[in-house]
């Protein structure tokens, strides 16, 4: 039986971002009263500036919180644990957070959610599907040459749409309080085998090919990368997709009562939207 929650106003920090834009989207067209947690947004929040915090606060009772740009980077575990405590402070009731799958540093932000003293929902999340359509990849895609370091490892691609969804239930209900749910897709593929997927849906030739760590950074820094998000990318590369999370889990299902989406149909989603060309 689902339980609707009291929460009158909900925050969506990342409202711009691939789950937070879609969370935001939803609650909106459900008639809450929804604030986005944005730079852009009329009442702006930055995570790196904390006078910007105190504003989007008032009259909230539920934040879906995601931190740009990962909470594995070395600022995010003082800046989630200072925006908890003034979130509580301020009469915030419950904490939707969006977490990494196989990062210590996002279990441990974890920990400041889990004790916060409020109701929370943990969505540990795999590598999105969408950072093929809507991300970093998007353009090699289109061009017909992806170049990365990864191994040969698999990864079971999460959708953003599934994400968000778990998210909605767990902002507008109490059925989803005080759990952690580690969300994945239902099969493993390696980001070669994801590329030729794409590549035979499409119609498009893609050419994949496997470099170096160090030559993917060179690559970064020759399209003028901040530095901070080459050191993201190299630990992402380099330390996650270390084999750790070369498994699926049932989280999707735990929290939905459905099987997580497969890569496939979200090939077809992206297809209809007019992604790829």
């Amino acid at each position: 039986m689902t339980t609707k929650n009291t929460a009158n106003r909900i925050l969506v920090l990342g409202s711009t971002g691939k789950t937070g834009s879609r969370v935001f989207q939803t609650l909106n067209a459900q008639g809450i009263t929804t604030m986005p947690g944005s730079r852009s947004a009329a009442t702006p929040f930055d995570w790196d500036n904390q006078a910007t915090w105190g504003p989007v606060l008032e009259h909230v009772d539920a934040i879906y919180v995601s931190y740009q740009p990962d909470l594995c980077v070395p600022e995010a575990l003082g800046a989630i644990t200072a925006f908890t405590k003034l979130a509580v402070k301020n009469g915030v009731k419950k904490l939707v957070l969006l977490s990494g799958r196989g990062e210590p540093e996002a279990q441990a932000a974890e920990a400041v959610i889990m004790n916060a003293g409020v109701d929370w929902t943990i969505i540990r999340a795999s590598w999105f599907c969408q950072n093929f359509s809507e991300g970093y990849l998007a353009e090699p895609i289109q061009a017909g040459h992806v170049a990365l370091p990864v191994p040969p490892i698999g990864e079971p691609f999460i959708d953003v749409d599934d994400i968000s969804e778990i998210a909605v239930a767990a902002l507008t209900t109490d059925d989803h309080n005080g759990k952690l749910y580690e969300v994945t897709g239902p099969r493993l593929l390696s980001f070669e085998e994801a590329i030729a997927e794409i590549a035979r849906a499409t119609g498009k030739s893609i050419q994949y090919q496997h470099i170096s760590m160090d030559e993917y950074a060179g690559m970064m820094k020759e399209y003028g990368i901040p530095n901070e998000f080459i050191s993201l990318i190299t630990y992402l590369f380099t330390v996650v997709l270390d084999g750790r999370n070369a498994h699926v889990t049932d989280g999707v299902e735990q929290a939905l009562s459905r099987k997580a989406t497969d890569f496939s149909t979200y090939i077809k989603k992206a297809m209809a939207a007019g992604v790829w060309g």
